[in-house]
């Protein structure tokens, strides 16, 4: 269960090798999702990702120690990038192993559902004209989701 959080871009294969080689074939399942920054109608150069060193870790730890407790879950990796970060680059990668696929699926979205709104991670908008945007907040579909959890 390892937690990163990194400037440079991360390489998915990879890290889906690492935790199959890890478990070697005692895996039933391996879920996967790579959030990437995505250009708002050709507006965007970049994402800003600001976050409390030390502290964001500590508490992505947590919540991946949550889902380890409400899911049987063998293999757990998150990965968010801070720094700026371009169209099309990966943002964020949730990586789930568990004998079922069930729950390697539900631990992937619990992970994500808390990524997406409570992790302490601040984004901001660089525009193509050269201006900076502003913060971008969860949705409230987001919120919603999350919510669903507790």
């Amino acid at each position: 269960m390892t937690v990163s959080i990194q400037s440079q871009p991360f390489d998915t294969a990879a890290e889906i090798a690492r935790i199959e080689a890890e478990l070697a074939g005692r895996a039933g399942a391996v879920v996967t999702f790579s959030g990437l920054c995505r250009d708002e109608a050709g507006r965007l150069a970049a994402l800003e990702l600001e976050h409390y060193p030390g502290m964001a870790e500590a508490e992505i730890a947590r919540v991946v120690e949550e889902a380890r407790t409400r899911w049987p879950v063998q293999a757990l990796r998150v990965i968010h990038r801070h720094g700026l970060v371009r169209p099309g680059e990966g943002i964020v990668l949730v990586v789930t192993a568990s004998p079922h696929r069930k729950a390697a699926f539900a631990a992937a979205d619990f992970l994500m559902d808390y990524l997406k709104t409570r992790a302490p991670f601040w984004k901001r908008e660089h525009l193509a004209d050269g201006t900076t945007g502003g913060w971008v907040a969860a949705t409230e579909a987001d919120a919603a989701a999350a919510q669903a959890w507790v």
